[in-house]
């Protein structure tokens, strides 16, 4: 008998090996994770999932592949230290599919991420009658310019000059340079014209006589700063508001002088408002008017890429259809000379509709993409890869999906996986942790309580471990015996944003109303559309929180100047003392409590300052406490231990205690005060989010998905904050997929019953039991299978 052959030594590396990670609160973590099979990452949120998963195994993988490129090439790419782990082997390459919004930038649209409409273009260059050019006569990113002039060739030995002409036609609609809107300025909030541009008349933001601007408005001669704006000559005005780019000289510096408008159109206008900081998105919505363009209608497109059609079809109108309608009018195109081109817009635009996002259009700005909409357009790209043996990195695709989602979400992960890829989730939900081959899980609480891999197995060893993941898996929320009765309404007639189709709907007030429905059925449309901008709403979004590595819990929830003021007066000294980016701040580090040396093409590294040891303040600030502390010291306290410590006795602060409450409340007593925001999880931050703006004075709060990023462990805690809201007599409108949270309503408005054009209707008003007892919606069908309420004895017959 032959003996069998011995493996090859290239089957042997089947693991990713990690060995004493320690980024961020991970305790010198080991695992080894099978390749080319699906593991999910569980544990509370700041447990160290993403510490692992992303900080640690995908970083390391990215840093070594920026390392393979010329050290030259390297100097322009973003520099990567590597990760605080003693062994990382077996890596793949990574591809990051994150839940980062899309670009801010207000060119980018669904077809231009997903390269649909640069398939569109070309297919449109080639059937498109009558034919205009080549396939950038059709893209709005690309303006038409021609021009003529000599150019001097060496003809013969000799050089001789010609004349040539050359023109590029490009399908950006001229009047308004691609961007679908014109603007108009409201020049009385650009400047106040009874003072003069040296007494402050200039009132746009960062816009400061100290500084630069002063010196170049002073230097440049176009007009007198200190003559009043009304004053001005015709002449003046248009060199102040109009003037492009010129260049001047200033105290022998040579300087760059643009008028007020074309630089709020370079700084501001290019990008997306919604990324925008709130004092500038403030601004721009006071200073500029948007209207669509009168010449294109909106679509960006020059009139020449309108004309050119396939079938009465032009670019503008496909780019505008649905996806799922795109996908079937691209379909019924039968035309042999492009149909490898039109096989690969098929599978693209049906990738769309297989992944829940059939309901949108190319033309959809990028910006305006929830994060799960953003995540689930990323994984589009990768479908129809032809690599394999590739690591895939999924930061909880299961977010912003219906139940009914759900399990087209875990078939696309499926795939990726069985075309012999590594694919690496962090997930919550129990339907995806499902179909796991491999499961870590990470614990046993957060933060410095978190960090250490509790356990390691599948599906039924999970279930048995005892693990507070293993514990809440199966958890499921109760129907409620008793609502709450409303104490009114909040009236919305003939809705019609985005595809809602003239929504009427009474909102109950005093009570806790989930507004549901499938991925794009008009949720968030009719929410933020029609609710949040009234007066007394607070609206608590997904967007993410700004912060530098500077920013930490305390100043981002403005707890830091309650205590500063408390060390102030119990000193007797100034407030900016305490404050790390002040006075206060340690002169060797500045008060970042790092010093970074930067090394050329290498990463920067990063050393704690000998001279403050780390605590960011200058040692003659720490002469001072309060209560027993100093300033590091009570910045080094968790949010639990401070809310206890600022209660009573001789630190008693009031208004520190209070916001010091809201974060514990909302599941953060285990958060440093001094923590940066940078290392937070994107649960963190949404609850951070949201503890500050319990604090804001309104009688209704919008709250979009905050089951984002929570444990299991976590969602009951979520509803007793709910409960506890609603009974100090507010009103709580929730955006939410989670079953848990739909069962413990008081009232349940479910739109649908489709996504896109199918959508945009409201399907049930009612009672979570009503809606559980009727079965009439999807939700309805998925709410009563979780709570697991008995089947109908049988179902009616399908007209």
């Amino acid at each position: 008998m032959a003996r069998p052959a011995a493996p090859h030594p290239a089957d042997s590396h089947d693991r990713i090996r990690v060995h004493g990670a320690r980024v961020n609160n991970l305790k010198d973590v080991s695992v080894e994770i099978p390749k080319r099979r699906l593991t999910v990452f569980t544990g509370v949120s700041g447990s160290g999932k993403s510490s692992l998963v992303f900080g640690t195994i995908a970083a390391e993988s990215q840093r070594m592949i920026n390392e393979t490129y010329s050290a030259f090439v390297q100097g322009f790419m973003p520099a990567m230290a590597r990760p605080d782990v003693d062994v990382l082997d077996g890596l793949t390459t990574a591809i990051l599919v994150d839940q980062e919004r899309m670009g801010a930038n207000a060119r980018s649209t669904v077809g231009t991420v997903t390269d649909a409409n640069a398939m569109l273009r070309i297919l449109f260059s080639r059937l498109g009658r009558p034919h205009v050019g080549s396939p950038q006569a059709f893209s709005f990113n690309v303006a038409s310019v021609s021009g003529a002039g000599a150019v001097t060739l060496e003809k013969g030995g000799r050089q001789v000059k010609e004349r040539r002409s050359f023109s590029i036609t490009g399908g950006m609609c001229p009047r308004c340079e691609g961007m679908g809107k014109v603007s108009d300025f409201d020049l009385a909030a650009l400047y106040d014209e009874n003072k003069s541009i040296n007494d402050g008349a200039i009132t746009i933001p960062g816009y400061s006589m100290e500084g630069w601007y002063g010196r170049i408005f002073n230097g440049c001669g176009f007009f007198d700063c200190d003559k009043p704006i009304k004053k001005f000559t015709k002449k003046e005005l248009d060199a102040l508001l109009y003037k492009e780019a010129t260049k001047i000289k200033v105290e022998g510096i040579n300087l760059t002088y643009l008028g007020l408008i074309p630089q709020i159109q370079k700084s501001f206008l290019s990008k997306d408002v919604e990324a925008m900081q709130p004092h500038i998105r403030a601004f721009v919505e006071r200073a500029v008017v948007f209207t669509t363009c009168p010449e294109c209608d909106g679509t960006r497109l020059a009139e020449h890429a309108r004309r050119s059609k396939i079938k009465d079809v032009s670019i503008a109108d496909a780019c505008a259809m649905q996806i799922s309608d795109l996908a079937e009018w691209v379909r019924g195109l039968d035309e042999p000379s492009v149909k490898p081109l039109l096989d690969n817009i098929q599978h693209t635009l049906d990738s769309f509709v297989e992944i829940g996002l059939g309901y949108l259009s190319l033309d959809r700005p990028s910006g305006t993409l929830s994060g799960g909409e953003a995540q689930r357009t990323k994984m589009i790209r990768h479908l129809g890869s032809s690599l394999t043996d590739v690591t895939y990195v999924f930061d909880e695709p299961t977010i912003g999906l219906h139940p009914h989602d759900i399990a087209r979400m875990n078939d696309l992960l499926l795939q990726l996986r069985d075309k012999g890829n590594t694919v690496l989730v962090v997930e919550h939900k129990p339907e995806a942790i499902a179909i796991a081959d491999h499961i870590v899980d990470l614990g046993p609480g957060a933060g410095s309580d978190g960090g250490e891999v509790v356990y390691e197995g599948d599906l039924a060893g999970l279930r048995r471990s005892g693990t507070l993941t293993g514990r809440h898996l199966d958890d499921r929320a109760a129907l409620k015996e008793t609502v709450r009765e409303r104490t009114g309404v909040l009236e919305v007639r003939g809705a019609d944003l985005h595809n809602l189709q003239k929504v009427d709907v009474d909102i109950p007030l005093g009570v806790l109303v989930v507004v549901t429905g499938v991925a794009g059925s008009g949720k968030s449309s009719l929410i933020h559309g029609s609710v949040a901008g009234r007066d007394g709403v607070v609206a608590i979004d997904q967007g993410a929180i700004k912060g530098s590595r500077r920013s930490n819990p305390a100043t981002y929830t403005g707890l830091l100047e309650p205590i500063r003021k408390a060390f102030a007066k119990a000193n007797g000294v100034k407030p900016a003392l305490f404050s790390p980016n002040s006075e206060g701040a340690c002169p060797t580090c500045n008060g970042a409590g790092v010093i970074f040396h930067d090394l050329g093409v290498m990463a920067p590294v990063s050393t704690v300052c000998e001279q403050c040891e780390g605590k960011r303040f200058d040692a003659s600030v720490l002469d001072y406490t309060f209560g027993g502390k100093d300033i590091s010291e009570v910045l080094a306290m968790s949010v639990a231990d401070a809310e206890a410590f600022f209660a009573d006795g001789d630190a008693r602060t009031p208004a520190a205690h209070a916001i010091l409450a809201r974060m514990k409340d909302v599941g953060l007593g285990y958060l440093t005060l001094g923590q940066p925001l940078t290392t937070l999880s994107g649960g963190e931050r949404q609850r951070l989010k949201l503890a500050t703006h319990l604090g804001e004075k309104g009688g209704v709060y919008i709250l979009d998905e905050p089951t984002t990023g929570l444990h299991l462990a976590d969602v009951e805690n979520l509803l007793a904050l709910l409960d506890r809201i609603v009974d100090s007599g507010k009103s709580v409108l929730v955006i939410e997929h989670h079953q848990a949270v739909m069962a413990h309503a008081d009232w349940i408005i479910d739109l649908g019953p489709g996504a896109g054009h199918d959508g945009g209707r409201v399907v049930f008003e009612g009672t979570p039991a009503d809606l559980v007892a009727a079965r009439s919606t999807l939700t309805g069908e998925h709410l009563a299978e979780y709570v697991g309420a008995p089947a109908p004895a049988r179902k009616p017959r399908k007209r």
